[in-house]
């Protein structure tokens, strides 16, 4: 499954989200939620914990000014990399 996060990890209930994601399973972090692949905050040690996979929207951590701040531990997609992970996955959850 995709799950699509696009709101802020202080305006979001991660442990809630990570409670419903399964291995194998891809996040993708759009739009104020790429705010949580900054390196050294607890919502990234949540997100690395998990048993999938993470990526973020690059356009948007562009916006935001945070290139230099994200996590290599993150995975930087282009739109057209979104578009192949909704190929991906038949099932979406956005949050």
């Amino acid at each position: 499954m995709l799950h699509i996060l696009q709101h802020s990890p202080f305006q979001t209930d991660l442990e809630s989200l990570l409670r419903c994601v399964k291995p194998g399973d891809d996040l993708l972090l759009l739009q104020d939620a790429v705010i949580a692949a900054l390196s050294g905050t607890k919502a990234l040690d949540l997100l690395l914990a998990a048993p999938i996979s993470i990526y973020a929207l690059h356009e948007d951590i562009e916006a935001r000014g945070l290139v230099a701040q994200i996590s290599t531990g993150i995975v930087k997609v282009s739109y057209t990399d979104f578009v192949g992970l909704t190929v991906k996955h038949e099932q979406q959850i956005t949050w």
